[in-house]
């Protein structure tokens, strides 16, 4: 039981590279360039994180919830507090957070 109890601990510590505060940005950047050159959507599933190659699937969980989605990170951000990505208005909506403008999530590559 303690063998079975270790592995699931260490799994869930492997398996998210990053947790912590996550927002949510789109109207007044849509149709606006990204980081990376590409024209930011506020429907696509895309994100912002600092420091992230663009272009890398990420998987996004919701901490609070438990729900996930994947994103690709097309932008560089969020400079604020905490958080540690930016996530378009879809994926927000996707989480289902986007009333509250933020949440906590663990992030995974995929």
């Amino acid at each position: 039981m303690v063998a079975v109890a270790a592995a699931l601990f260490s799994f869930s510590t492997v398996a998210y590279a990053q947790c912590g505060g996550a927002s949510w940005y789109g109207p007044g950047f849509n149709g606006k360039r990204a980081a990376s050159g590409q024209v930011f959507n506020e429907n696509a599933m895309t994100a912002a994180h600092r420091s992230l190659p663009f272009g890398t699937k990420v998987t996004v969980t919701d901490q609070n919830t438990g729900k996930h989605i994947e994103v690709t990170i097309n932008d560089r951000g969020p400079f604020h507090g905490k958080r540690i990505i930016d996530l378009s208005k879809a994926a927000a909506t996707a989480l289902g957070f986007r009333n509250r403008g933020t949440t906590s999530v663990c992030l995974a590559q995929s």
